[in-house]
């Protein structure tokens, strides 16, 4: 009997089935904007973050399903501009876009483009780091996505998206060391409506320049995706739609993404997909073959020489054990696990590792305008769509503060959080749905689990317990969402309206999701 791939996905199916086969996608959570390359029989690849600190995630993978994440490229968005530090957070949907990871002379390189900084890349020469201090090339506004690449004569170029430009696209030449632009090479070498999500490879001597841009299609527009391809990198360049995008929902438009070859010579593209659910724009893979010197992406079912979305299939490579996304974290490590990210970069003072070993320390610091989107040291990561989700904190609440509150959250547009505030030395359970508080009882002890329960319909109930094994529900149902080009983020806050005084001790986190084959 055939496999409904599809339908697999819509009941929160993903990833690795565990016989031989996958489901898209293959990471359920936000992993905007994908590059890949190959390096040997190792996958890298990296992940747009935007506002959220370190920037640039960088992921790998042994077999093109099962990915981790292993790092971050920028440690400190304040090394980008003073809007992302704490006392401003004013890069909401902004901060690192989409950008291009590259294999070259022994060492990765990573560019990418902030809208309103410009233009910077990092090298390393282990993908999990350290990378070295992000260096800016150009400082410029309202450019996109971007990818290095260098000819077989080690002339290196740019490809970029001049967007408030009419998505102009301009190939650059730069420098020997990668650090500049060499502005006088510039040239415009594509523009249509939207264009953007470029990528540029040479492969059996062709140039293929790969990108997205808006069309009509049947019921109106959709981004589809391009390629171009010449004999002379400044072309003459001929066209093809490479992958019909039906609608987002129907095959949620797969656009922003990379190829690559596997050591067998197979051919992929790893992409992300969906736009205005909770999940964010989760990962997926697809097959691509070769017609006639073009890529196919997908299947090619109406035999039309143009792929249609592929929801699952038999996997590039056996072998390697499942993606393992349940998130046990008791804090016992002197950094934080590359699956957390801040809300802006915080500040520094404010949480610790060290203070109090084998705890996260987060201590209260004021909101700018007594906004939660404002609070200095929001600790997050991502909201995955699955069957079944549970994340669950044990925190230690002794040592708070009167006017100090802290406990876990949901955000993305709106946000909902579940936690205690002091008041008058009496600590009140609390729960807030974007301004809308309820209050529960007082807490006598000085440990709370804090717990949010929800499955594939993004629904959430957030729950607590006074002794870790009997949990009461509390507060409405919240609907996780997408705002800010970005899916639901869960995690820690701990903040003080009225002073700098009070903090909390984070004992463990505990995140437990679905397997990818139930």
């Amino acid at each position: 009997m055939e496999v409904n791939y599809h339908l697999l996905s819509k009941k929160g199916a993903w990833g690795d089935q565990g016989d031989g086969t996958y489901v898209n996608p293959v990471l359920p959570g936000d992993y905007s904007d994908p590059d890949v390359i190959r390096v040997g029989d190792d996958y890298y690849g990296i992940s747009s973050t935007l506002h959220c600190s370190p920037g640039m995630a960088v992921l790998h993978s042994k077999d093109l399903v099962n990915w981790s994440t292993i790092g971050h490229v920028v440690q400190d968005l304040t090394s980008i501009g003073p809007e992302y530090n704490y006392d401003r957070m004013n890069r909401y949907g902004r901060g690192v876009w989409a950008g291009a990871i590259r294999f070259h002379m022994n060492k990765f390189w990573v560019y990418f483009f902030t809208p309103d900084e410009g233009l910077f890349m990092s090298t390393a020469s282990d993908p999990a780091g350290p990378w070295v201090p992000l260096h800016r090339v150009w400082e410029v506004t309202s450019w996109d996505d971007c990818c290095p690449f260098w000819d077989d004569d080690g002339q290196g170029y740019l490809v970029a998206t001049h967007f408030a430009d009419n998505y102009n696209i301009h190939l650059i030449k730069l420098s020997e060391d990668g650090k500049e632009l060499l502005h006088d090479s510039d040239r415009i070498i594509h523009q249509y409506k939207g264009s953007e999500a470029n990528k540029l490879y040479k492969i059996n001597g062709v140039y293929y320049f790969f990108h997205s841009e808006v069309r009509a299609q049947q019921g109106g527009e959709a981004r589809v995706v391009m390629m171009l391809r010449a004999r002379h990198i400044y072309g003459p360049y001929e066209e093809k739609e490479i992958i019909h995008t039906h609608g987002k929902e129907i095959d949620r438009e797969p656009n922003q993404g990379g190829l690559v070859q596997t050591v067998s010579g197979k051919w992929y593209f790893i992409s992300h997909q969906g736009t205005g659910e909770y999940e964010g724009r989760p990962l997926h893979l697809l097959p691509a073959t070769w017609v006639d010197g073009w890529p196919i992406i997908g299947e090619d079912t109406d035999g039309d020489g143009v792929g249609e979305m592929v929801w699952g299939g038999r996997k590039p490579i056996n072998g390697h054990p499942a993606t393992v996304l349940s998130t046990y974290d008791d804090f016992d490590r002197a950094d934080l696990k590359p699956y957390w990210e801040w809300n802006h970069q915080p500040r520094a003072d404010k949480w610790s590792l060290t203070e109090r070993p084998g705890y996260l320390r987060l201590y209260a610091c004021p909101t700018i305008d007594k906004n939660f989107f404002k609070v200095c040291n929001v600790l997050s990561q991502r909201a995955f769509r699955t069957g079944q989700n549970a994340a669950t904190a044990k925190i230690e609440i002794g040592c708070m503060a009167d006017g100090q509150e802290a406990g876990i959250c949901h955000f993305a547009l709106t946000y909902c959080t579940i936690g205690v505030q002091q008041r008058n030395g009496t600590r009140i359970l609390k729960f807030n749905h974007s301004g809308t508080v309820e209050w529960g009882h007082e807490l006598k002890g000085s440990t709370l689990w804090l717990r949010s329960v929800w499955n594939v319909d993004g629904i959430s109930r957030f729950e607590y317990s006074v002794d870790g094994v009997q949990f009461t529900s509390f507060g409405d149902a919240y609907q996780l969402g997408w705002g800010n080009y970005r899916g639901d983020r869960m995690g820690l806050y701990s903040y003080n309206c009225e002073s700098e005084q009070g903090y909390i001790d984070v004992d463990h986190f505990y995140y437990e999701v679905a397997k990818s084959g139930e």
